[in-house]
């Protein structure tokens, strides 16, 4: 180990992190400051990477979970050799830099996930060791390791006392996640003071009660981090916590203290804290030569590991043409397996959630790297993988159906995780109304375009005795209004059978679907090419004549209602409009909106709030809604409470 030259980097990140917080009048200096030691020897000495090729599949990943320390990563980072230059560190917070706040997936080479909110990273980080688990038993044979990689993380208080790292951990220690390594920055400071003031928990006894292995060491002591690391690699059978005691802003007149946490250390601090590094206090953005030298020596080693893998992975790929197929068709998100999509006749009534049942097995046979499962509803989202593999075990890697327990949020951020790594589709299944316990982690895959694929079930007040808690209301609306985030309400089984088509041809965005609980009858469709019309949106699924006195625009199983009640309103011409993605009809041209909307008075039919549907009517009484919190009693009692039912309609319908 080149002692010399780790010292160097982390004098270097350290010289780089002030600068650039003090230039941008932003950041947090503290994390960067504190643990410049830990970065350098990772990246120096424990790292399998290439910063040549930042998305080699075989990498070791490292996750920033205490993503406000951004600082650290960019400066080492550039150092190592990745596409950081040091104009962009210059630029540190600004608009069009890649040197974000914290750190953005698509944005920055080498870094592996956003993270911003505490917690989310090292749960990203389960998952990504997960997947990494699940690969190497599906790829590896006795001749070739193709994968053998160790997934890295740092967190600090916050990201620990965020429940998200709690769910993710446990799960991680229950299925023996041996290959995931996380480093605690064992400051005891956060924002508002010491950490004692709210957070006086045995974490090591905590993470031990996990299932995880807890090892202790310094923050400054390189070598004993590297025999830690070491000692962790042993147990391979429990993730490693490693708790490195640390000093926040370290070698700053600040350290040590809160001030230091989340703002600029001030022009006389920079500059102390350079004469206490043996910088030149006047000089800005200095580099010790020393770290370029360290790492430029280092070059050639980081290149041969990934030509040697590219060399074992080229022989492998010989000798397994069948696993080489399935490996190309994963990182290229195509079929490459065959079985025929389910059919169900006209007329019979089926539940959207049985029908994604039949598709989750479907396209289990189709896509040999779809993954994922529920969180302990398995039964009743029949979300159930009835595939080869079987259910992922510790003893079965190989299984593809997941059990993440009552983990809602930690489920979400762990097929997140998953879905970063590569190599792997996750989906992941719940209640609707439950998706506000997934918020923060959709919004993440939203924001790193990540196709996670999300199967919520129970719909609306047609889930009934359950009542108002497990009634969602405003859930549809509040997805709908997330970037990125594709959301599907199919109005039968055939519309969900489509609707898992434009799943897995979705590459850059997550997408939701929204099931119903209660059976709903597969309805006959006028549009003879409907499969590709919905394919914008919406279609008419009852035309009504060529100008209908009113057309009734309704989603998921509102459009059974509609259906119902356009028989109903006697002397009245309907049309009924299917509408599976809100978001994607209005992106089309207005001819085609007003070719499906038949430029007659417009009724939008949907059980749930309102918000976002308003522009589709020219009166408030249009908006056929529910815009309150449910009931407990049987479905149909429910229905008849809020006059939400087709007889209700009608009247609407008939109404001038």
């Amino acid at each position: 180990m080149n002692s010399k030259g780790i010292a160097a980097v982390a004098k270097t990140i350290r010289s780089l992190s002030i600068d650039a917080i003090q230039k941008a009048a932003s950041g947090h200096p503290g994390l960067p400051l504190g643990c410049a030691e830990l970065a350098a020897v990772l990246y120096g000495e424990i790292l399998k990477h290439n910063p040549s090729d930042s998305k080699w599949a075989d990498r070791d990943r490292f996750v920033l979970s205490a993503g406000h320390g951004s600082m650290l990563l960019y400066s080492v980072l550039h150092l190592a050799g990745y596409k950081i230059t040091l104009e962009d560190i210059k630029n540190f917070r600004q608009v069009g830099s890649v040197c974000c706040g914290h750190p953005e997936f698509g944005i920055t080479d080498g870094v592996e996930n956003t993270s911003g909110p505490l917690g989310q990273g090292v749960a990203l980080a389960v998952g990504m060791a997960l997947a990494e688990s699940m690969l190497e038993a599906k790829y590896n044979t006795p001749a070739h390791k193709i994968v053998d990689h160790y997934t890295y993380a740092l967190v600090g208080e916050g990201c620990l006392e965020e429940g998200v790292s709690s769910e993710a951990c446990s799960f991680a220690g229950h299925n023996k996640l041996g290959k995931l390594i996380v480093f605690y920055d064992e400051n005891r400071i956060s924002i508002d003071g010491s950490t004692d003031i709210t957070f006086t928990e045995d974490i090591g006894k905590r993470y031990e009660a996990y299932g995880w292995q807890v090892l202790k060491g310094d923050m400054y002591d390189v070598e004993k981090i590297i025999d830690l690391v070491a000692q962790a690699k042993k147990e391979e059978n429990k993730p490693t916590l490693i708790m490195l005691k640390s000093v926040i802003g370290k070698c700053s007149p600040k350290e040590g203290t809160s001030a230091v946490h989340g703002e600029p250390l001030g022009e006389e601090a920079v500059k102390q804290t350079k004469i206490n590094l043996g910088l030149d206090p006047e000089k800005f953005f200095q580099i010790d030569e020393d770290a370029i030298k360290y790492f430029e020596e280092k070059k050639s080693s980081f290149a041969k590991a990934e030509s040697d893998w590219n060399a074992e992975f080229a022989d492998w790929a010989k000798e397994n043409p069948e696993l080489a197929k399935q490996w190309k068709a994963s990182y290229e998100g195509t079929a490459d397996g065959n079985c025929a999509d389910p059919t169900y006749e006209i007329g019979k009534s089926v539940a959207t959630r049985t029908a994604s049942g039949d598709m989750i097995s479907v396209m289990g046979e189709r896509y040999s790297y779809l993954a994922g499962g529920s969180a302990d509803l398995k039964g009743s989202n029949k979300s159930g993988m009835k595939c080869d593999g079987g259910t992922y075990t510790p003893e079965n890697r190989k299984g593809r159906s997941i059990e993440f327990g009552i983990r809602e949020f930690g489920m979400a951020s762990i097929a997140a995780g998953m879905s970063l790594h590569g190599g792997l589709r996750p989906f992941c299944a719940t209640y609707l109304v439950f998706s506000d316990y997934m918020r923060p982690s959709i919004r993440l895959a939203a924001l790193m375009r990540q196709p996670v694929i999300y199967d919520l079930t129970h719909d609306s007040i047609y889930l009934g005795e359950d009542g108002p808690t497990h009634q969602p209301i405003e859930q549809l609306s509040s997805l709908r209004s997330i970037p990125n985030l594709q959301v599907l309400r199919p109005g039968d089984v055939e519309e969900t059978v489509v609707a898992w088509h434009m799943a897995m041809e979705a590459k850059d965005h997550p997408v939701l679907f929204a099931l119903t609980r209660q059976n709903v009858p597969v309805y006959s469709k006028e549009d003879k090419n409907w499969r590709e019309t919905i394919k914008k949106g919406a279609y008419i699924v009852k035309n009504g004549g060529e100008k209908p006195d009113v057309t009734v625009v309704a989603t998921g199983s509102e459009v059974n209602m509609a259906l119902e009640a356009a028989k109903l309103a006697s002397g009245k011409s309907v049309r009924v409009v299917s509408v599976l993605d809100k978001n994607l009809f209005e992106s089309q041209s207005e001819d085609f909106q007003k070719s499906i909307l038949g430029g007659s008075r417009v009724i939008v039919a949907e059980a749930g709030v309102k918000t976002g549907w308003e522009g589709y009517v020219s009166s408030k009484k249009d908006l056929f809604t529910i815009d309150r919190f449910g009931e407990s009693g049987p479905a149909k009692k429910v229905a008849e409470h809020f006059h939400f039912t087709a007889e209700d309609l009608a009247k609407l319908l008939q109404s001038k």
